[in-house]
């Protein structure tokens, strides 16, 4: 009987599998129970195991990627390549435009530098020109910055020169042959000054307060020592 229920099983399953497995006829005599009973064992394990193979044989696999994702992809991969071609020739353009603005620029700086300077030196003449410019005391106290002097220094100056010229471009001393307002002994000396020495006030003031700097350090020093021995 077991036999008999065993091959009413196998014929659901597969009967052929089972008696390769088996290896006997399993339509054999009913009275060979031992037998049966032990091909039936082997058959029912054989019908198990072919389950499990047709079981994992039906599971399908994983299924392939569609046509159209595929396409998807390769449309995104293009549209991202355009878009970084569009931004790198911006920033491309946008360079350009910076180096051609910034070297305007400074073509623009170095000709407002430029025109500072000419103005800038054109000023500084006019102004060096204007020193010169007035009466003999009013050159004398226009030069007294070259020195380091303050106006305050004028008041000993314009007495200094009073006494001994009069402030006279072309004071002569006969006895000493000093010469000019400031009295240079010999006149002459103010030819380093300008070949114009004995008529030009500006060549002799020059050279006068290059004197009292030299010897003196001041006029107020140079008229203190003129109160005091007579001379300077």
């Amino acid at each position: 009987m077991k036999a008999k229920r065993s091959v009413a099983a196998l014929a659901v399953t597969g009967v052929a599998v089972v008696s390769v497995v088996a290896g006997i006829d399993l339509f054999s005599s009913p009275g060979s129970s031992s037998a049966s009973e032990k091909v039936s064992g082997r058959a029912e394990m054989a019908v198990i195991n072919s389950g499990k193979v047709l079981s994992g044989a039906a599971t399908p696999s994983a299924a392939p990627k569609s046509t159209s994702s595929a396409a998807d992809e390769a449309a995104d991969a293009i549209r991202m390549r355009n878009q970084v071609e569009l931004i790198t020739a911006a920033q491309d353009a946008a360079d350009v435009k910076m180096k051609a603005k910034n070297a305007a620029l400074r073509r623009y700086e170095a000709l407002a530098k430029a025109d500072r300077s000419v103005q800038e030196e054109r000023a500084s003449r006019d102004a060096e020109r204007k020193k010169y410019q007035g009466t003999p005391k009013e050159v004398a106290m226009n030069l007294l910055p070259d020195h380091g002097w303050s106006q305050s220094q004028f008041s000993c100056l314009e007495k200094l020169w009073n006494k001994e010229s009069r402030w006279k471009v072309n004071a002569d001393n006969p006895s000493s042959t000093a010469y000019g307002i400031p009295q240079a002994l010999p006149g002459n000396r103010m030819a380093a000054y300008g070949k114009d020495w004995r008529t030009n006030p500006v060549t002799q003031i020059k050279w006068g307060l290059d004197y009292i700097e030299a010897t003196y350090g001041s006029p107020c020093s140079a008229w203190g020592h003129s109160q005091a021995k007579g001379w300077y």
